[in-house]
């Protein structure tokens, strides 16, 4: 059987040292299957093998391989679509609920972190960057509702701030948050399989879902093998392919690309970000990014809808990044990749139950690092019969893509063009 490598990109040229693990070979039960061994089925097998559950992962390739160990490496809080944008779409309880969750996730990372003594170049701080005074409003706006959700360690930041903490004349403004941060994102998600393992899970990788029988005890075939559960959860987003037709009707995947810079040297490294922050846009179509620990910067930004590989990456990303940092004119690319997250049309991620015993979790819509490690848990503690957590996201309305599979890609990428413009005109 082919095996499936990490994609070239400079998270899988610096990660840590892993064992091989074997491919599923034979039928085997457990208690609960979890198809993905990325950052959602790595976060629930973690919580629910802490509450003595046997779990078994099955992994198409390997941990970490998609988003998980692709992105920004950025610790975002809330979710792709704001809270106020919740409190607009359901309830005042529902709407409590999902507030309260909202800054959960980076919790979760710096506990994993600590517990389980992964290495994963933690560094506190995000900033947020403002291109437009109106940009700047919705921050001040942002600051208000993320503080009414008790959520504290928030700054407002003016221009001349910002040039302290990137060297650009881009911004207008901004705000910090010293809850954000980054890590290596493919090491966290190693640390984490690790952690997994030495409470007695099971990770198979090169082991793809190629079919689930749904029943009293769902079965899931791979290639060698076949894994007989009670209760089944499935965490591939965007690499999940058809394998549940019901959930990919209501999804898309979408493609974001990464480049990595030569290493700076310490002292043009410090100019550029003296603070260590990572820093995104908040522009729809945003640019994002921060140094590595070798002093690199990792600029990521563009979406390609529907999940195709661009020809040239460091083409589309290169002019973004010298937009912000002219200074890199001359800074060889070393490294230049994609990878894929999924969209939903409310861009509010999608969590559910199909029958009594098949859960999921997905649909981040570029806001995964954070949600992920939140929806392990919800999914855990739905799995132990706590389930109030689990139901405010699985009542959240979601619906197909208009234009069903044909057209979803052209009508995204209009509405994208059209958001886009808007930031472009500052309206």
């Amino acid at each position: 059987m082919p095996q499936t490598s990490y994609p070239e990109s400079y998270y899988a040229a610096s990660a840590n040292p892993v064992p091989s693990r074997p491919a599923l070979q034979g039928d085997i039960e457990t208690d609960i299957c979890i198809i993905g061994a990325g950052y959602t089925g790595l976060s629930t097998a973690l919580f629910l093998l802490e509450s003595g559950f046997k779990v078994t992962v099955l992994e198409a390739a390997r941990v970490g391989f998609g988003a998980s160990g692709r992105n920004g490496g950025q610790i975002v809080n809330s979710y792709s679509r704001d809270i106020d944008v919740i409190e607009r779409t359901v309830g005042s309880q529902q709407a409590k609920l999902l507030g309260d969750m909202a800054f959960e996730g980076g919790r979760i990372i710096r506990e994993r972190i600590a517990k389980y003594h992964i290495d994963c170049a933690l560094k506190d701080g995000g900033v947020f960057a403002a291109l437009s005074e109106k940009q700047m409003g919705h921050l001040r706006s942002q600051k208000a509702l993320w503080e009414r959700y008790g959520h504290k360690q928030l700054q407002l930041l003016g221009k001349d701030e910002m040039r302290g903490i990137v060297a650009t004349e881009q911004y207008v403004g901004g705000m910090l948050d010293m809850s954000g941060g980054h890590i290596h994102p493919l090491n966290l998600a190693l640390g984490e399989a690790a952690a997994v393992e030495s409470l007695g899970g099971v990770i198979y990788e090169q082991s793809p879902a190629l079919s689930i029988q749904r029943g009293q005890q769902p079965v899931v075939s791979t290639p060698q093998g076949r894994v007989k559960a009670k209760f089944l959860v499935v965490a591939g987003n965007a690499y999940l392919g058809n394998l549940l037709p019901e959930l990919a009707a209501k999804s898309m995947p979408c493609g974001t690309q990464v480049i990595t810079t030569e290493p700076l040297g310490d002292e043009l490294a410090a100019s550029l970000l003296p603070q260590d922050y990572c820093v995104e846009d908040c522009n729809y179509l945003l640019d994002y990014y921060r140094l590595s620990e070798d002093k690199r910067l990792i600029f990521g930004g563009g979406v390609v809808y529907g999940a195709r590989d661009p020809a040239n990456i460091e083409a589309i990303i290169r002019p973004k990044m010298l937009k912000v940092f002219p200074q890199l004119a001359n800074v060889k690319i070393d490294y230049a990749w994609t990878g894929n997250f999924l969209l939903t049309l409310s861009r509010l991620p999608q969590v559910g139950r199909l029958g009594d015993n098949i859960y999921y979790s997905q649909g981040c819509s570029g806001h995964g690092v954070t949600y992920t490690h939140l929806a392990g848990k919800v999914l855990a503690e739905a799995l132990r019969g706590q389930a109030e957590r689990f139901d405010a996201f699985a009542t959240l309305p979601h619906y197909p893509f208009p234009g069903g599979n044909l057209l979803r890609v052209p009508f995204t990428a209009m509405g994208a063009w059209y958001y886009s413009l808007r930031d472009k005109l500052g309206i």
